[in-house]
């Protein structure tokens, strides 16, 4: 009963650590930039127009796309292993851009 009891902890207190990561990056961002430019939020590489220059993870091509508040490319597809992993990678930083 111990390891379950310790496996359940463990998992709660992982939970509360995600939501007050997102609570306070959504804060930063809110106070950082009111006004919703994503890309530069996220730190990625921009065309002209503004749109995020990613490596498509579903599809293995570039893409100039617009990312959302929440780190989501346009072609987002939500379920989808591939597009779950981009939006969490622009997300952390770590995306693969051009």
């Amino acid at each position: 009963m111990d390891d379950r009891f310790e496996r359940v902890i463990r998992r709660q207190l992982r939970k509360a650590g995600k939501q007050f990561e997102e609570a306070r990056r959504a804060y930063a961002e809110g106070r950082d930039d009111p006004d919703g430019d994503a890309a530069a939020r996220f730190d990625l590489p921009t065309d002209d127009s503004g749109a995020a220059r990613v490596v498509c993870r579903r599809h293995a091509e570039r893409r100039t796309i617009p990312v959302d508040a929440e780190g989501r490319p346009a072609c987002f597809e939500s379920g989808h292993p591939d597009c779950e992993g981009c939006a969490e990678d622009v997300r952390d930083g770590v995306v693969e851009t051009w």
